[in-house]
């Protein structure tokens, strides 16, 4: 382990990190929040801010896996596709299989412009974890319940809001509903094989109706379907944690664009256009795993730095206070202040380690799993 390696995996100066996310954070959903009253009188305005507010928590975290891990993410995809990606609204469908697929996907965006901006499916409990669930909040995000009968309706109607979005955006789907786990696998291969669907590999069977509200309420607003599929060299399974930690990864993305026009409006061919693309994509993951490489040539943009610039922005504004009281505590000599403060430090970085955790496979949904009943569609 090198000197630089070992002084990224200490505690301390990941407790700086946790500092910096947490503090700056909150100071942007406070701005967010008084954001609010500008929706009244000029909604266009407000969203562009809020764009730009939420890029200064997401790109923190990109800034720690491009940055600071160092991970590197090679893009393979049709160099005529490639002059089209984040100067058009999209849809990205992406693979769901490890803990930090989604920091990867926001590390694309970020290089085509679009991280502030992007907008995701995400379950509703997340709307009430601090700083990330905030921020999307007031970037429009779409919830949902996983309750088909009340999703459709709200679920399009959020969709519908965005045909007036004053920037391009991407908006990611992750059509199996839930991450990959050997035992969700195994039930629903299961249901594959009582429809009478080809089973799959290295995915889930997709969760079509989801998909099709998406597809037919982003006509006439998204220009394509981004069909991207993930992994990582060397069969390693990144984590939250690992980046946190300075350990780097090697990640591989493989992008096909989709004109929408060429997805069918009926829902029933649909859903059999989704179950194709599937089988398609775990034919790119079995040539992934028997080659070490995606099919196709590779066409990756270069890291921006306006992520590190924010992080260091953010740095400099945050940690001047910060050692100011910290020299102000040590000269006092107080012994229940210092404490308080260690307490405080302790509490922190325990507060992302739980934000980490919503994250992590072992500790993801019940959502495919033989407890819960499987919503068959």
């Amino acid at each position: 382990m090198g000197l630089l390696q070992l002084l990224k995996s200490q505690f301390l100066c990941q407790l700086i990190i946790c500092y910096v996310f947490l503090a700056s954070g909150l100071i942007v959903n406070l701005l967010q929040l008084c954001t609010s009253p500008l929706w009244l009188i000029n909604k266009q305005l407000a969203r562009r801010l809020n764009v730009r507010l939420a890029y200064c928590i997401s790109s923190q975290m990109v800034a720690a896996l491009e940055w600071w891990s160092g991970t590197e993410c090679t893009l393979y995809t049709d160099p005529k596709s490639y002059s089209l990606y984040g100067n058009e609204n999209a849809i990205v469908v992406l693979n769901h299989m490890f803990e930090i697929d989604f920091l990867c996907g926001w590390t694309f965006c970020e290089r085509f412009g679009v991280l502030g901006s992007s907008k995701v499916l995400a379950k509703k409990e997340l709307a009430y974890v601090p700083i990330i669930g905030w921020m999307w909040y007031f970037l429009e995000i779409v919830f949902c319940k996983r309750k088909w009968e009340e999703d459709r309706t709200t679920v399009a109607q959020s969709l519908q809001r965005l045909q007036d979005y004053p920037e391009n955006f991407w908006f990611l789907l992750y059509c199996e509903g839930t991450r990959f786990t050997p035992k969700k696998h195994q039930i629903s291969m299961q249901v594959a094989e009582s429809k009478g669907l080809p089973k799959l590999k290295y995915h889930l069977l997709p969760r079509t109706k989801g998909f099709w509200v998406t597809v037919q309420n982003l006509r006439g607003t998204a220009a394509a379907v981004y069909d991207s599929t993930l992994n990582f060299r060397n069969n390693e399974v990144p984590t939250l944690l690992g980046i946190l930690n300075g350990k780097k990864y090697h990640a591989d993305l493989y992008v096909r664009r989709i004109p929408l026009e060429l997805i069918p409006e009926d829902e029933a061919e649909c859903a059999a256009w989704l179950h194709k693309l599937y089988q398609e994509k775990d034919s790119f993951q079995e040539h992934y795993t028997e080659t070490g490489c995606f099919p196709g040539p590779i066409v990756s943009p270069a890291r921006r730095p306006w992520s590190l610039i924010n992080w260091l922005f953010w740095s400099c504004l945050l940690l001047y206070p910060l050692a100011l009281l910290l020299i102000q505590l040590i000269s006092s000599g107080s012994v229940l202040t210092i404490v308080v403060s260690a307490a405080i430090c302790y509490a922190a970085s325990a507060g992302v380690r739980w934000m980490i955790g919503q994250t992590e496979i072992n500790r993801g949904s019940n959502y495919g799993n033989k407890e819960v009943p499987l919503n068959k569609n």
